[in-house]
């Protein structure tokens, strides 16, 4: 064989081999571009769709918890005079003005309740006195003959205090002033006990008639 044909056979066994391999390449570029556009979204792509999707659930969450303010908050469900749904910083006003008037209404209670459990206390010591009169009468030889009842007993009350409410009236109350300096001289001239005894012996003597001139011919 000789060098011409060697040579050739070379060349074209050369030519065989880097065909095949140039073809190769190009081929793996291809696919390369081609994963390219398939592949997912890029890392800062990512964190911006996230970001994305937090703000919005934030945004919805803030908006939830307004529409959720007006249900509650009596004034706030209602439009401003120029028609228009309130504004979220006049939805939160309202809500503190309610927040603040409920504060207060409890107070009030609280106050009130206080009250309340003073007066049954005073009640329960009023009925302890009351009850330990009543056992120490009862104890007492001949209490029936000589008990008076609930009802003679109120209306002898109310008669002093019909009496003593008579003199009261001419009192002044124009001002605290003349109220306060009437009070003190109806007491100094009303009040005193000798005052009141004779006033308590007239009512029970009025009374004694009333009760025994049906009796009388």
């Amino acid at each position: 064989m000789s060098r011409e044909h060697l040579g050739y056979s070379r060349c074209n066994s050369v030519g065989s081999i880097n065909t095949p391999s140039t073809s190769n390449h190009n081929t793996d570029e291809e696919d390369d571009s081609d994963i390219s556009k398939l592949s997912p979204l890029s890392y800062k792509d990512r964190r911006r769709e996230a970001h994305t999707q937090a703000e919005q659930k934030r945004r919805d969450a803030i908006r939830k918890g307004y529409d959720t303010l007006q249900e509650l908050v009596p004034t706030c469900q209602q439009t401003d005079l120029s028609g228009y749904k309130l504004s979220k910083a006049t939805v939160l006003q309202k809500s503190i003005d309610y927040i603040q008037y409920l504060q207060q209404q409890k107070k009030k209670q609280e106050e009130e309740r206080n009250s309340l459990r003073k007066e049954v206390l005073a009640l329960k010591i009023m009925q302890q006195n009351y009850e330990q009169i009543v056992n120490a009468q009862q104890s007492q030889p001949n209490h029936r003959d000589r008990r008076v009842s609930d009802e003679v007993k109120f209306s002898v009350f109310q008669a002093i205090m019909d009496q003593l409410f008579l003199t009261f009236s001419n009192i002044s109350a124009n001002n605290f002033t003349e109220l306060s300096a009437g009070v003190f001289s109806w007491v100094e001239q009303y009040c005193k006990p000798q005052t009141l005894v004779e006033t308590v012996v007239k009512v029970i003597h009025n009374h004694h008639r009333r009760v025994t001139a049906p009796d009388q011919p």
